[in-house]
């Protein structure tokens, strides 16, 4: 139970964060960038599957490795990692695959990743050593 109560604080920190960014910050660039090709009604359901899915990544790739061997830079590190290869696979497949896909918004996005996702793994290790031990 304790595992799950981290795993849904993370979850809702990674969410608020991510949909900040997405639909306040950056949703003017997205909008001006992407123009016809972002949907007017987003498909809520697929979204949160990746958003359930993203976390239990975060979990197995850098949050559970680093409470292991106690190590808050094992978690920002494969933290950062795991969002620096998700969001190149994103990107870079976008950019190979969309016709006139907007490069430059890559070189956005994808630092975006690496930060969100390390700042989810920290906070995850975070909560998991208040939480579960």
């Amino acid at each position: 139970m304790k595992l799950f109560i981290t795993y849904f604080l993370t979850f809702m920190g990674f969410l608020a964060i991510d949909l900040l960014w997405l639909g306040v910050i950056a949703a003017p660039l997205y909008s001006k960038i992407l123009g016809g090709l972002l949907a007017q009604n987003p498909n809520w359901t697929v979204a949160l599957v990746f958003y359930l899915l993203y976390i239990v990544g975060i979990f197995y790739f850098a949050i559970l490795p680093a409470a292991k061997i106690n190590s808050v830079g094992l978690a920002i590190k494969n933290g950062a990692l795991f969002g620096f290869f998700n969001y190149m696979t994103y990107d870079f497949t976008n950019w190979a695959v969309i016709e006139n896909w907007p490069g430059h918004l890559t070189w956005i996005d994808l630092p975006w990743g690496v930060f969100i996702t390390c700042a989810t793994a920290l906070l995850g290790y975070v909560l998991h050593k208040k939480i579960c031990t």
